[in-house]
């Protein structure tokens, strides 16, 4: 007997995490949904083995439309220029939850954060929080990943890195999980193409070890040939530099607020285990992505 296939929506299917999640399916024979405001984002040979919907995230009806008959939906909450970026994560969440509501979506995995668990304190952080809540609030099945610092932060500061400094508000010494984000689509897609979970749920995607930035500059120095040295800067001077990139002051309180609300005395809740640990190694990943770009 044949069954019909199964409607999988990716949201950000261009993005770091979002395009791994879309090779995963189509290699597991999948034909996804995609929805995206830029379909000419999207390389021509995976346009011909997906469905293409132009959507924008923040248009709930158009969100509702893109999801009807969805078996299943990752979705991410996008960048927004909301001056409140929490509160921007947070309208981007109820257009999930709205979709999930009437379109009846059994499934959902969702790309939230570390920091998440907090709830509130914790920058634009929670904005996703938020969207948890709201996710949990429909009764379906939804699967919260709550990532790690991601390696690709790394590529935002090229040019200091460039001059080898690497520069961070966080204490030299304090450790948390990095994660590459390709390991996070691949926990994404498992999820998607199983039917074995139900519930509101967690899981944490914590890379293969907890690292301080000390630490990561000195495998950031090997890799890329050249010595770089971490750096610590004030909360303060952190504030200068985003707004010197333009961004609002909102929009750096969010920013700001992520590194304050993880380090000053939490505790995640989310511990280390076989499930929540992935294989890409920093070494690894700053070998073949930031020595390149350097």
């Amino acid at each position: 007997m044949q069954h019909e296939p199964r409607k999988i929506v990716v949201t950000t299917p261009t993005g770091h995490v979002g395009s791994r999640v879309v090779q995963l399916l189509l290699q597991a024979g999948v034909r996804p949904t995609l929805l995206l405001r830029a379909p000419e984002k999207l390389d021509a040979a995976t346009r011909d083995r997906v469905d293409v919907v132009q959507c924008d995230q923040g248009d709930a009806d158009a969100v509702v439309r893109a999801t009807r008959g969805a078996d299943c939906l990752f979705w991410v909450d996008p960048p927004t220029a909301d001056d409140d970026p929490a509160a921007g994560y947070a309208r981007m969440g109820a257009n999930a939850a709205r979709a999930v509501r009437e379109n009846d979506i059994p499934r959902t995995v969702f790309l939230s954060s570390i920091g998440a668990e907090k709830r509130h304190g914790a920058g634009e952080i929670d904005g996703l929080a938020r969207t948890e809540e709201m996710l949990n609030a429909t009764g379906a099945s939804v699967l919260h990943l709550r990532c790690g610092y991601f390696f690709t932060n790394l590529l935002m500061d090229l040019a200091d890195l460039r001059s080898g400094v690497l520069r961070t508000p966080w204490p030299l010494d304090f450790s948390m999980p990095w994660v590459d984000p390709r390991d996070i689509g691949e926990v994404a897609a498992a999820r998607l193409l199983s039917d074995s979970w139900s519930g509101a749920g967690v899981q944490a995607v914590h890379g293969p070890e907890d690292l301080t930035f000390s630490r990561v500059a000195e495998i950031v120095s090997r890799a890329v040939g050249n010595e770089v040295r971490a750096v610590r800067i004030s909360d303060d001077e952190f504030r200068a530099a985003l707004r010197s990139a333009g961004l609002s002051s909102g929009q750096v309180e969010g920013i700001v607020g992520m590194s304050v609300g993880q380090r000053d005395g939490f505790t995640p809740e989310d511990e280390r285990s076989i499930l929540t640990t992935t294989p890409t190694t920093l070494a690894a990943w700053a070998y073949a992505h930031l020595r390149p770009a350097l």
